[in-house]
């Protein structure tokens, strides 16, 4: 049969994207653009948001099999990555080579106020609950309040992998709107006269305890809480790769090249599970509130903390450094320094607010180790003590 043009035009028509285009995924596109335009032109967060927006804008575009689990979509293979728990620690092992335990070190006491901001874990956890999610579900979204976007990923592929997308979009989210979030929060808990407090400075630490210390944390954190070390041991050993002064050139891979590499196909992988039938639905803006109220309770959280240690060491802490409990490294320390600085050009809060920001590092991988431990293995506590511990919830919420 002779193939008109007509029949021509219609038949290429029919095998291009616009054919098959629904207005879910017209949707998700715009969603894409959204993030691009966040990452490019409003510079947020744009070594994430990037690749994050392009991932979802491929992931939305019809008949490009960019997700197909059946012909070998590129992004499904990205997404094992995630799946298979492999990516997310792979980006702790970067952190903990690019980051210096110092300031912790130097003032111990800063790690309680990483452990004061993640109030907004376990507050979110119970606000997730009273919203119908499930304790599994409730617990993903109550990472999000820890400001840390790989143990946000971590988690939820662990306990409702259904909720990846919005939930990793909105960790990454708020983290980027760090500056925005979080000053005036800060303001309103504080008083002029604690925002000039001036801290002493730190005492140095020497190589031998900087060493000591992944070692040392590494065992006891994941000997408490199994469930945690795929993160807490990849952290501490891209840290030991930083002190131990024999691994240079491991270091240098793992801050700089394996890093950014992983951050690429994590962000993908992302940006991939962003489809119209996993994100356009009610849970996802439900999702995005309750990530917000998680950030703004666990800013507060290390605000009011701080204010109570100031109280008690005789006006000697800053309670401005209890913001950066939330592990934003290093923006959320350096927010701490802006306001501080914007009360008294002269007081320098970068060095202290460190402290309590690597400390919420640690302090949102507990938390999701808690997480795990309690209601991701199913031969841990069984049925009957995951109702027990969901009636708990239940009355708290009651209340």
């Amino acid at each position: 049969m002779e193939l008109t043009f007509s029949g021509a035009a219609l038949q290429i028509l029919q095998s291009t994207g616009f054919s098959a285009i629904n207005s879910g995924q017209v949707i998700m596109l715009g969603v894409a653009c959204v993030l691009l335009y966040l990452a490019i032109w409003k510079k947020f967060e744009p070594l994430l948001l990037l690749p994050i927006g392009f991932g979802c804008l491929m992931a939305n575009l019809p008949m490009s099999m960019m997700m197909s689990t059946d012909d070998g979509g590129l992004l499904n293979f990205f997404y094992q990555g995630v799946k298979y728990e492999i990516l997310p620690p792979l980006i702790f092992l970067g952190v903990g080579a690019l980051t210096d335990f110092g300031p912790l070190l130097a003032n111990p006491t800063t790690l309680l106020l990483g452990a004061a901001a993640q109030i907004g874990v376990y507050t979110t956890l119970v606000g997730a609950v009273y919203l119908g999610f499930d304790l599994q579900e409730a617990s993903a979204i109550g990472i999000i309040g820890g400001a840390d976007g790989p143990t946000s990923i971590f988690i939820a592929s662990k306990l409702a992998p259904h909720l990846l997308a919005p939930i990793a979009v909105a960790a990454y989210s708020y983290m980027s709107l760090v500056p925005l979030i979080q000053p005036p929060i800060m303001r309103w808990l504080t008083t002029g006269k604690e925002r000039k407090i001036k801290m002493a400075q730190l005492k140095p630490i020497s190589q031998t305890v900087k060493i000591v210390f992944p070692i040392v944390v590494t065992i006891i954190c994941c000997l408490m809480l199994p469930a945690v070390t795929p993160l807490l041991g990849m952290l501490m050993l891209g840290n030991l790769f930083r002190e131990s002064g024999v691994t240079a050139r491991l270091h240098e891979t793992s801050e700089t090249h394996l890093i950014n590499i992983v951050t690429i196909l994590l962000a993908l992988a992302v940006g991939s599970s962003m489809t119209a039938e996993s994100f356009l639905k009610l849970e996802t803006i439900k999702i995005i509130v309750l990530g917000l109220l998680a950030f703004c309770m666990a800013t507060a959280g290390g605000v009011l903390f701080g204010k109570l240690m100031s109280k008690l060491s005789g006006g000697k802490v800053n309670p401005l450094i209890g913001s950066a409990g939330v592990s934003a490294v290093p923006m959320a320390a350096r927010v701490s320094q802006k306001v501080g600085a914007e009360e008294d050009h002269t007081n320098f809060l970068l060095m202290h607010a460190m402290g309590p920001n690597v400390a919420g590092v640690i302090g949102s991988a507990v938390a999701a180790g808690v997480f795990l431990s309690l209601f991701g293995d199913p031969t841990a506590p069984g049925p009957e003590s995951h109702a027990a511990i969901e009636s708990v919830v239940q009355s708290m919420v009651q209340r």
